[in-house]
């Protein structure tokens, strides 16, 4: 494993698969929920800065990261089967209430769908280059991620090359591009044809019409984002992400015109990575500056 990921694995048995979690410190929880295609990796530095006044929690969705790698036959690779393993595993570890979701990527979609599940579990809000919506009138859909979706070229390039992990990772930081050995830890998973499964899962269950698989279940949190608006959100965001651009940012802000905004011009995608020594301490000071009251257990 990675130097810079020194965790305990945890993992919940889902239906005879393996699902690999971080559960870091003690206090009130902090859920962190990523996207496509990286995993719990992502958050390494901000879990070690969060552990030592927090609890913090950051499963690896199943198919990514250290969970099992199961084939079609085993699971359901939708929006909804992901929200109910975050939903297990966070009932299974008893943890509802008072909950701070850090959210990217795809990880916003799946954590506000559970927040949309339980508003009242839901305390604090920290966005990093994500979505709980569909794709802004504003914004055409990127032909990569087209390309990826929509054509055999793009799910052999995926699942046979490795491409969409590589790719993002060469191009999803800008101030600092990640060194060859930072690209490696974030491939690492996804080593064989059989271990991309989920990500090019991930890219085909992108909902874009109504007939689409997981479509209604965007609507229905997109609807329903303003039982949120009254709780502290901060929202950190590199304007140079090529999915994830100011048009998304832009509807954050319209729907929630409270939250504070840290906008990083020259960063990318991967956020926590380009700009890690600005956006932790932001994160940690937000949480600080909007305290729960609840006490250690």
């Amino acid at each position: 494993m990675h130097p810079s990921y020194p965790f305990k694995s945890h993992f919940l048995d889902l239906n005879g698969l393996k699902y690999h979690y971080l559960d870091e410190g003690r206090g009130e929880p902090v859920v962190m929920v990523h996207g496509n295609p990286t995993w719990s990796f992502y958050y390494r530095n901000l879990v070690k800065t969060l552990r030592s006044d927090y609890r913090v929690i950051a499963p690896d969705h199943m198919g990514c990261g250290l969970s099992d790698k199961p084939a079609d036959s085993y699971y359901s690779f939708t929006l909804k089967q992901r929200v109910d393993d975050l939903e297990a595993l966070l009932d299974s570890l008893k943890i509802g209430k008072n909950i701070t979701l850090v959210l990217h990527d795809w990880g916003g979609m799946i954590g506000m769908a559970y927040a949309s599940r339980h508003p009242e579990r839901i305390a604090r809000l920290v966005i990093l280059n994500t979505a709980a919506f569909h794709l802004p009138e504003s914004k055409p859909f990127p032909p990569l991620l087209k390309l990826c979706r929509d054509t055999q070229l793009g799910a052999f390039l995926v699942q046979g090359l490795n491409a969409f992990a590589l790719v993002a990772a060469r191009i999803g930081c800008k101030r600092n591009p990640m060194s060859a050995e930072l690209r490696k830890a974030y491939c690492s998973p996804y080593q064989k044809w059989h271990d991309r499964l989920a990500v090019l899962r991930f890219v085909q269950d992108i909902p874009l019409v109504p007939d689409d698989s997981g479509y209604d279940l965007v609507s229905e949190v997109a609807e329903g984002l303003h039982r949120f608006a009254g709780l502290p959100m901060t929202i950190c965001w590199g304007e140079l992400d090529f999915v994830f651009d100011r048009h998304f940012r832009e509807e954050w802000q319209r729907r929630f015109p409270n939250a504070e905004v840290h906008s990083f011009a020259d960063c990318g995608h991967y956020i926590l990575e380009d700009a890690q020594d600005e956006v932790i301490p932001i994160i940690q000071q937000f949480l600080k500056d909007h305290p729960l009251g609840a006490t250690k257990t």
